[in-house]
Parts: structure tokens; sequence; C-alpha cells
């Protein structure tokens, strides 16, 4: 039970900040790590050590992302209303964060396709290897470098 407890305190923020870069919501990420950690318990006999720890919870917390997405597929359909839902939450997340810098560069990110977002996202906030967002997105470290880097070049390019 220990080694339970010393994994969810080492970890939570890690899984926690990446679920918060796929939902862009405290309470939902809040609520999908409390879920990682549930299920990690459950199968932790499948883990065979052949990646990171945190690479291996990240890749629960984003399956667990993606079926709350696919349960929730009318909620996430966009409609005019949805639409002003979420530029609320942006909203309120610019007056959350306080560097200019931060605000400009996420923005531009959201410009670019989903993979490329989220490798970004992973790099950047989650601090993780490219060998690390290759396990995750199920890519090689090869594949998650170079979409970097054209994510990177793409970001320049954005007004």
């Amino acid at each position: 039970m220990q080694d339970i407890e010393k994994i969810y305190k080492e970890y939570f923020e890690t899984v926690n900040k990446y679920l918060f870069c796929l939902t862009h919501n405290n309470d939902i990420s809040e609520e999908l790590t409390q879920e990682t950690f549930c299920k990690a318990v459950q199968k932790i006999h499948t883990y065979k050590g052949e990646c990171k720890m945190s690479v291996w919870l990240c890749q629960i917390a984003k399956n667990l992302w993606y079926d709350q997405c696919r349960k929730n597929k009318k909620i996430l359909k966009t409609e005019e209303s949805e639409l002003l839902e979420v530029q609320d939450l942006n909203s309120l997340e610019d007056q959350i964060i306080s560097n200019d810098e931060k605000i400009t560069l996420y923005r531009k990110m959201q410009k670019l396709d989903e993979k490329t977002r989220e490798v970004m996202y992973l790099r950047i906030t989650g601090e993780l290897t490219f060998k690390e967002i290759g396990v995750i997105l199920n890519k090689t470290e090869n594949w998650a470098r170079v979409t970097f880097y054209r994510g990177k070049n793409k970001l320049k390019e954005v007004d």
C-alpha cells in the first residue's frame, strides 16, 4: 500500500498537468486524474516496467479522456452555445495565467492540428522526453521529435 501512495504522490502532478493540457478544464482533469490512479491500482499487475511509470500513467489518462469524449460525443459537438462556454473557459484561464508570453504561445498552439498540439503540450508543459511522448501516443521517438520541430516552425508562421 505504501508503494501506491508513493506513486500517487510522485506522479499526481504530472498526470494532472497532462490531462489539463488535453481537457483545458481543471475540474475534469482532477476527476480524470483520480480515475487514472484508480485504474492504475486495478491494472498494476500489467505494468512491465518497459517504460517510465509516468508514461504508463499518462497512457491510462489519455485512454480515459478518449473514453469520456466518446461517451460525451453529443456534448462535444460544436454548437454555438458550447462554443461560447469554451470561450468563457479560455477567458477564465487567460485571467489566471499571468505570463503574457505563455498566453500567446498557447493561443498559437490552438491553431495547430490535434496531434501536433498534443506533442507540443507534452513536451512544453509535461516536460516529457520525445521517447516518452512517442510511447504515450503509440508512435516512434523520431515521429515525436519531427512533429515537435514542425510544430515549432508552424508556430513561427502563425500570427
